[in-house]
């Protein structure tokens, strides 16, 4: 893009400039993505008076030594497995102030559940590498299947959260964790961030170029194209349509498949999204906000192809649609 910028430049007789590239929000750290949950287990006594349900089990598990440290998707795995082991045992209790006692623990365990899902997907280190900007650029080539793939990944992830949302608690969570697993291997996310980034910081300096001819010394007068005029055109179908928009073309499919499903992802949940993740959801994930990053993208692609074609036409070389 600095190469094609510099070109522009020459054909045009301008000094490119480069502009810095535009400031990009990066997911929040852990502490500030992730919700509270409150303790609502219960007590030692209690839980050893219900010997012979299946609950103690399910809390026995938890407070062991691995129990305690609790990975975000374990975390919800095991609120799920204490709703029903607690549910089932209701039923066996003959003691009325255990059973009061459990219901109320059921009752604030599920009011509690969206935090603990909201945990499981946007609190995770799996779904923080996916969003991470440290691995460069989108290259399309390495990518293509694998946005395949995470695309019905995340499809399936939603399916599964707006399940559990809904209060549909039988939910098998292992190829959940599967996928999480993947995240951690592709920071693909974020390459297509970095990349929207610096197509948006060149397409501008480009189009800031083509304006300077357009406006302040035309290339042609009375429409006539010359020999300049020829060689920008040259460079328009050469460069720009077999080189420049291919790989736009490309972070576009790559986007439209992993940000429409993360999108879902945080807006079904946004009822419960901590404060401190709203800026990033709405430059990165709000695709209906007009200052996130992809209607930004989309809007430099309209305005670059609008000022070749206004340069062009001065020529009497404006390019019609096949």
């Amino acid at each position: 893009m600095d190469e094609y910028v510099k070109r522009l430049a020459n054909v045009l007789d301008v000094e490119p400039v480069y502009s810095d590239l535009i400031d990009i929000e990066r997911i929040p750290r852990p502490r500030d993505r992730r919700l509270s949950i409150p303790e609502h287990d219960i007590n030692m006594l209690d839980f050893l008076s219900l010997y012979g349900c299946e609950l103690q089990f399910v809390v026995g598990e938890k407070n062991s030594i691995l129990g305690r440290v609790m990975q975000p998707l374990n975390s919800l795995r095991y609120e799920l497995q204490f709703i029903d082991a607690a549910q089932q045992c209701l039923v066996e209790i003959d003691n009325e102030s255990l059973r009061t006692k459990l219901t109320q623990v059921i009752e604030l365990k599920k009011q509690y559940l969206p935090r603990v899902i909201w945990n499981a997907t946007w609190g995770t280190k799996e779904i923080a590498q996916l969003m991470s900007l440290s691995s460069g650029l989108y290259d399309p080539e390495k990518s293509q299947y694998e946005i395949s793939s995470y695309n019905q990944d995340i499809v399936y992830v939603n399916k599964r959260v707006q399940q559990l949302l809904q209060g549909q608690y039988e939910q098998d969570l292992e190829y959940m964790g599967e996928i999480q697993q993947r995240w951690q291997y592709g920071s693909r996310a974020g390459q297509l961030h970095n990349s929207a980034r610096l197509l948006i910081s060149r397409l501008d300096d480009g189009t800031n170029i083509l304006k300077q001819r357009i406006d302040e010394n035309p290339l042609c007068l009375q429409g006539r194209p010359n020999n300049q005029a020829k060689i920008l055109e040259s460079m328009f179908f050469k460069v720009y349509i077999e080189k420049v928009q291919p790989y736009m073309s490309a972070v576009n499919s790559g986007a439209d498949q992993l940000f429409q499903p993360l999108a879902r992802l945080a807006k079904i949940q946004t009822e419960i999204m901590p404060r401190t993740f709203n800026d990033y959801y709405q430059q990165t994930l709000n695709l209906n906000y007009q200052e996130n990053i992809w209607a930004l993208y989309q809007q430099r692609i309209k305005e670059h192809t609008e000022a070749w074609q206004d340069l062009l036409e001065q020529c009497g070389l404006r390019p019609t649609p096949d």
